[in-house]
C-alpha cells in the first residue's frame, strides 16, 4: 500500500509580511530623522549644501527608498498594478539634490530649498500609510492617514515660510509665527501675516487647497463614526430585548 507523507514548508506570505513590516519600519525610522534633521538645520539656519554629512545622510537614506520601491514591487501579487499606484513614491525617492549638487546645476534658492522636501514628501506618504495600518476600521485608517498628511504638510510649509521669510519679513520673527500662519492658512481662514518671498507666496497657495482637499474627510469620518455608533446602539437595544 502506498503511503503519502505530507512535509511542513514555510508559509512564504508569512515572511513576505514579516519582511515588508521591518522595510516599512526602517523607512518610517529614516523618515522621522530626516525630519528631525531638517528641523534643527531649519532652525539653526545651516546652509544644507555645504553640510556634507546631511547631504550624506539624505542621499543614503533616497537609495534606501528607491531600494524599498523595488521590493515591494518584487513581491507584490500584481506588478504593474503596484508600479501604477507607487510610482510617485519612486520619482520622490531619487536624490534630486545630490544630483544637482555633482553636476553643479545653478538653481535659485528657492528651488533649492523646494526640492530638499522632495525625500521629506516620500517619507510622509510612507509614515501615513503605515500610521494607518494601526487601524482595523478602513474609513479611520484612511482618516488616520490623510490627518498625518495634513499635520506633516502644515509642519513642512510652517519651515519652509520660517527658513525663507525670517530676516526679510518683519512680522515673521519666531518660528511660533510660521507655525501659527501655517495653521491658519491650512485651516483655509488666512492669516494678516503676508508673505514677501516668492516661497513664501507659493506656500500660501499650497496650504489651504490641501485644507480644502483634505477638511472634508473630517465630515466622512464623523458621518462613519456616528453611523456604526447607532448600529451598535440599536444592535444592544435589540439584543436586550431578545433576553
Amino acid at each position: 500500500m502506498n503511503t503519502s507523507t505530507t512535509t511542513s514548508s514555510p508559509a512564504p506570505h508569512s515572511d513576505r509580511s514579516y519582511f515588508m513590516g521591518v522595510m516599512n519600519f526602517i523607512v518610517l525610522t529614516l523618515s522621522v530623522m530626516l525630519i528631525v534633521w531638517i528641523s534643527v538645520d531649519t532652525f539653526n539656519q545651516v546652509e544644507f549644501l555645504q553640510n556634507h554629512p546631511y547631504m550624506t545622510f539624505q542621499f543614503w537614506v533616497c537609495v534606501f527608498f528607491v531600494v524599498d520601491f523595488f521590493v515591494g514591487l518584487y513581491y507584490a501579487e500584481s506588478k504593474w498594478s503596484f508600479f501604477k499606484r507607487r510610482i510617485v513614491f519612486l520619482l520622490l525617492s531619487i536624490p534630486y539634490l545630490n544630483i544637482i549638487n555633482l553636476t553643479g546645476i545653478r538653481l535659485t534658492p528657492d528651488e533649492l530649498y523646494f526640492i530638499r522636501f522632495i525625500p521629506l514628501a516620500r517619507g510622509a506618504l510612507a509614515m501615513s500609510i503605515v500610521i494607518g495600518y494601526l487601524s482595523s476600521n478602513a474609513v479611520t485608517s484612511l482618516f488616520i492617514s490623510y490627518l498625518s498628511i495634513m499635520l506633516l504638510v502644515a509642519y513642512f510649509c510652517s519651515l519652509i515660510f520660517y527658513q525663507r521669510e525670517l530676516g526679510v519679513n518683519p512680522e515673521v520673527k519666531t518660528y511660533w509665527t510660521a507655525l501659527w500662519w501655517s495653521a491658519m492658512n491650512m485651516s483655509t481662514v488666512g492669516c494678516n501675516i503676508q508673505p514677501v518671498t516668492v516661497s513664501g507666496k507659493i506656500v500660501a497657495v499650497i496650504l489651504p487647497v490641501s485644507g480644502m482637499v483634505i477638511f472634508p474627510l473630517f465630515t466622512v469620518y464623523l458621518t462613519d463614526y456616528v453611523t456604526r455608533a447607532m448600529k451598535r446602539a440599536k444592535k444592544r437595544t435589540f439584543d436586550s430585548t431578545q433576553q
